[in-house]
């Protein structure tokens, strides 16, 4: 793990290289500055030599300065290492993301995937940081130090060789309890997460429904729930202070102690005792950095195994070794296709059994069935968002496993059930299919959608700019931009998944009759709730609990299909009573 993660400081390893090295010649001339103090209290001073206190003045001035100058050397290049470092680890996230499958991005959930680039980031950044500056500051002062204090006094230096194992010790301990409760706390931030996610993306419903009660004590709950690790865990931790406070202040006393019976018995000058009082200080204060470093570290262990999670998180869905680049058209055939979610294979759990289907090129298909009948996840099999668990799926006559992903997916335009636009003008949301497309593009694609009316009674037209989630929108509005894009980027297969249904009808039959007109040779896929949106349609599917009830036209339909049969005139009898009205 520690191998991986080091191999992303990458074009920061200058500068990762270089804050340790100006921290060494930082922590020289710090342990240079008592020593040099203790010649002017024992020579200059008793000797009452002025010149010898100027001249060690000098020195001592010039070790401060440089002292300070490494020190923010070595600031500047820690900054902008653990800064690197961490932009090079949330790419490389987000890059293994983008060739994630659906079934990658089910197992951590958005809200975990978010947590990870950010907060678990921001903890191993931190602790990049203090390891390349604070882990060598720490152990080069400390060794240092007791290299003075050994060479003035050996039995001093004694104190100190007792002192540091035990500390290690209980650091030692301290750190085993935590990081398990660490574990969980980094847990429970996903769920955090995923509940602040939920309400900001949902705040309209909530105000509607007068939810916010609701919301806040669920807030509070999870919020509760990671104050409560949270501080279990801190409460050990914070055992690390006065361990540390007491082993600071014990060495002293005995530095004191055994140091002024040595100076009263003429073994020691004044002057040594008080740079090895300072040298305590460095080496204490030393074990109190490498103690935060421990606690950073403790914390940061967490978040780096999740980070390498997802790096090292393989795509269920690869391409094969040679690929073919082209799609030839957009026929599609299912043969004995089923699909199941989860890893285990068991047939009581397949979202679909046993399909079989042709799809020529250029047919209008509608999709029908029922909430849970798995439309959506028999769509989302062509493009390959997910792979068939058995069977086979061929577009153009090859299999999709065959395909090379990019051009697979390149050749399927998809609207989804939840539309999504992206902050930015109308025009850069279309040209997300097509970057260099002109407006004379976008106007011609728009009318196919029955886009263009609308748009131009905007003030700014195409460069209006759109919310975040497309929210100063309505929802058919919102539906014909995105079906408008699909369209832009020319695809062999277009499929709507219940992408009309805030669309009015007349407006759905003039969506329609324009892909019959001006896209023939498009392979258009419509799921829909509405029997009107794909009656004149080449061939409907009726889905029913994930396999196929019936196939054919509205009118074999009706005379075959129970469900189908049902379903339209239901529909019909609505459609009459409200004319009736």
């Amino acid at each position: 793990m520690i191998k991986k993660l080091a191999s992303y400081v990458k074009e920061y390893k200058k500068s990762a290289i270089a804050t340790p090295i100006f921290v060494i010649l930082e922590v020289v001339m710090e342990v240079i500055i008592p020593l040099l103090m203790a010649r002017i209290i024992d020579i200059g001073i008793q000797n009452n030599d002025i010149h010898y206190i100027l001249e060690m003045g000098i020195l001592l001035i010039i070790s401060a300065i440089l002292s300070l100058t490494f020190g923010m050397l070595s600031g500047r290049f820690a900054a902008k290492a653990s800064a690197g470092y961490a932009k090079n680890l949330r790419k490389a996230m987000f890059h293994k993301i983008q060739d994630y499958s659906f079934e990658n991005i089910d197992k951590f959930s958005t809200s975990s995937l978010v947590t990870r680039m950010t907060t678990d980031v921001t903890n191993v950044q931190m602790a990049f940081q203090m390891i390349i500056r604070i882990l060598v500051r720490g152990p080069m002062l400390m060794i240092f130090a007791l290299l003075m204090v050994s060479s003035i006094s050996a039995k001093l230096s004694l104190i100190f060789l007792i002192a540091i194992p035990i500390l290690g010790a209980i650091l030692f301990l301290i750190a085993t309890k935590a990081h398990p409760i660490f574990e969980k706390v980094f847990k429970k931030y996903d769920k955090l997460n995923r509940v602040v996610q939920e309400n900001l993306n949902a705040i309209r419903v909530v105000k509607a429904y007068v939810r916010e009660d609701t919301e806040e004590k669920k807030f509070k709950e999870v919020n509760d729930e990671v104050y409560t690790n949270f501080k279990r865990a801190e409460k050990i931790v914070a055992f690390n202070s006065p361990v540390m406070q007491l082993t600071i202040y014990t060495c002293i006393l005995f530095i004191s102690w055994i140091g002024a019976k040595l100076i009263v018995g003429g073994d020691m000058q004044t002057g040594q005792l008080s740079s090895i009082i300072t040298y305590a200080w460095q080496i204490l204060s030393s074990l109190m950095m490498i103690s935060m470093v421990f606690v950073m570290v403790i914390i940061s262990q967490s978040s780096a195994e999740r980070i390498v999670e997802v790096i090292d998180e393989e795509p269920t869905i690869k391409n094969p070794e040679k690929p073919i680049e082209e799609v030839k058209d957009g026929a599609i055939s299912f043969k004995d296709v089923s699909f199941c979610y989860s890893d285990e294979k068991d047939e009581n759990k397949f979202a679909l059994e046993h399909i079989n289907l042709d799809i020529k090129e250029g047919e209008t298909i509608g999709i029908i069935g029922g909430t849970g009948s798995s439309k959506s996840t028999l769509v989302q099999l062509i493009p390959r968002l997910y792979d068939a668990t058995k069977g086979e799926i061929t577009v153009g006559g090859v299999n999709v496993k065959d395909y090379d992903i990019h051009a697979l997916r390149d050749s399927v335009a998809m609207v989804l059930q939840k539309n999504v636009l992206f902050s930015g003008t109308i025009a850069e949301n279309l040209r997300w299919e097509k970057k260099n497309a002109d407006l004379e593009e976008l106007e011609d694609v728009c009318k196919l959608a029955q886009a263009d009316s609308f748009i131009q009674e905007f003030p700014s037209k195409y460069d209006t700019v759109l919310d975040q989630g497309g929210t100063n929108v309505s929802g058919g509005q919102k539906q014909r931009i995105c079906i408008a894009r699909a369209i832009l980027k020319k695809p062999k297969i277009l499929i709507l998944d219940d992408s009309t249904s805030a669309v009015d009808t007349k407006t759905d039959a003039l969506i329609r009759k324009a892909f019959r007109e001006e896209i023939p040779n498009t392979t258009k896929i419509i799921i829909a709730q509405r029997v009107s949106s794909i009656e004149d349609a080449d061939k409907i599917i009726v889905l029913n609990e994930g396999k196929i009830d019936g196939i054919g036209t509205s009118e074999e339909l009706l005379k075959t299909n129970e469900i189908y049969k049902e379903v339209y005139e239901s529909q019909k009898k609505g459609d009459d009573e409200e004319d009736g009205e």
